[in-house]
């Protein structure tokens, strides 16, 4: 039913605080590169008053390029524990409490990686040297991004945007996004970098919403103006948007420097996935993955790592293989591999092979069931294999064997890809990447039992199958460190 519009002085508008433009807008990106950029800078500053100070330092020219080395270290370092923790998260990055483990936690890796290492490192001649660099990094770093979370991840440098499609309550993608933000009452988009000051549509909400309705499209490029709008984030259908009457309005904003994306970039760009709602009707995924050199040269790498990993991983495997099976015997009696049939690449089934976790024939009575985290079939000893992920070792032999790679979509049984496809048609997508022991969904987010969780997870896999590159494959094999050494396995 249709909803007569409200006329301009009923229509809900910002406060007039909110009418205020920032002096400088940051996108999500500029902000990554800020932090970045500024972390670089202190600690590298760290190291040279600390070797200045206490180390020695000699100015001449061939002198300096030799202690190139020694700053480069300190990036790869850094940049290799921001990743592993999370730093360049940006609602993590605008949390006092998250500042002070993640970065914390950060400093402390890092200077104890970097004073360990011989040649690419200062020599330490004396004691305080180490603690004087620690102390002035910590300091440095805290100070900074105390201040980029008590000032730049503020309203005042928050990207103001505009939403243009309609708006529902309960919509996931906005809602998502408050999530993303670490939502507040006072700013619930904090650590987006987004200001959303309301949404454009042809029909006004039959009751008012978190997000104010402004009025219709028509409107659009006038009020983008008059609210000093930075951004217009597309909700509409391409269908809708590509009426004229609408084309013609987003193409004025265009014309006025205010920039257009579409709602599914900037979902993706903040939360690291696909959106299922945009999925089910984006061509992106219809497409196959680009047949330049570059993407077959990426394919031979990564088939090429796969191996390598793979044989010294059945070196390991072998060598646990003893200890597994003493502690079956004595607390789990049964075979010590478990064969299941997996969905792997193109849709064909294949054997995944573990270590035995639960009871033998513990699906005789209930058939194919979703393993729960306090579920009774487990046994002792499958509880601690799940913890350490000492269960996938044996995965390793998919590997070598091509049925699955280090890392990309865990491969679902098939009696479970059936009906998340009828919920979720395009679940189907994964099956264009070959299943991996790790993901970007593992790393990501916990254990799913359920279709909502399946939901949150397929949407982390579209992200990576449409990205995937050996630079994110890199990443989540070092994000995956951190889930071993925590035993945060299921």
């Amino acid at each position: 039913m249709s909803v007569t519009p409200l006329s301009a002085r009923e229509r809900p508008r910002p406060s007039p605080s909110e009418l205020i433009g920032p002096r400088v807008a940051l996108s999500p990106d500029e902000r990554r590169l800020i932090l970045g950029l500024a972390d670089l800078l202190i600690l590298n500053a760290a190291l040279l008053a600390a070797t200045v100070i206490w180390n020695g330092f000699d100015p001449t020219p061939a002198a300096l390029l030799g202690y190139a080395k020694w700053f480069i270290t300190l990036t790869v370092y850094w940049l290799i524990a921001g990743s592993v923790l999370d730093l360049y998260d940006l609602a993590r990055a605008a949390s006092g409490s998250a500042i002070a483990l993640n970065a914390g936690l950060a400093i402390g890796l890092t200077v104890a990686a970097y004073v360990t290492t011989p040649w690419l490192t200062p020599p330490v001649l004396a004691r305080s040297y180490v603690f004087g660099f620690a102390a002035m990094s910590l300091a440095g770093v805290l100070g900074w991004r105390l201040f980029y979370a008590r000032v730049l991840a503020q309203v005042g440098f928050h990207r103001r945007a505009l939403l243009l499609g309609a708006w529902h309550g309960d919509d996931v993608l906005v809602e998502d996004l408050r999530a993303a933000g670490a939502a507040s009452r006072s700013n619930p988009y904090r650590g987006t970098g987004y200001q959303i000051v309301g949404y454009v549509a042809s029909e006004a909400p039959a009751a008012a919403g978190p997000v104010p309705w402004l009025g219709p499209p028509e409107e659009l490029a006038c009020l983008a103006r008059g609210l000093a709008v930075d951004e217009i984030i597309v909700t509409q259908e391409l269908p809708r948007l590509l009426e004229p009457a609408l084309y013609e309005v987003v193409l004025d904003c265009q014309e006025l420097g205010i920039r257009v994306t579409p709602l599914s970039e900037v979902y993706q760009r903040l939360t690291a996935r696909f959106p299922v709602q945009y999925a089910q009707r984006d061509p992106a995924l219809l497409f196959s993955a680009d047949d330049r050199p570059a993407w077959r040269l990426y394919v031979a790498l990564k088939r090429l790592m796969d191996l390598a990993v793979s044989l010294i991983g059945l070196a390991v495997t072998g060598l646990t293989i003893p200890f597994v099976a003493l502690a079956n015997a004595l607390w789990a009696p049964g075979p010590l591999f478990y064969r299941q049939e997996r969905v792997g690449l193109g849709g064909r089934p294949f054997p995944l092979l573990k270590f035995r976790s639960m009871a033998p024939d513990a699906e005789a009575a209930t058939g194919a069931v979703w393993s729960s985290d306090q579920d009774d079939r487990i046994t002792p000893v499958g509880h601690w294999l799940r913890r350490t992920r000492l269960d996938e070792l044996p995965q390793f032999v998919n590997v070598l064997r091509g049925e699955m790679s280090l890392v990309g979509p865990r491969p679902e049984r098939p009696e479970f890809v059936g009906e998340l496809a009828r919920q979720l048609p395009i679940y189907r997508v994964r099956h264009v990447a070959r299943p991996g022991i790790t993901g970007w969904a593992q790393i990501r987010y916990r254990y799913g039992n359920s279709v909502e969780d399946t939901r949150v997870k397929l949407e982390y896999d579209l992200y990576y199958i449409l990205r995937r590159n050996l630079y994110l494959d890199l990443l989540i094999a070092v994000k995956t460190l951190p889930v071993l050494l925590g035993f945060r396995g299921k």
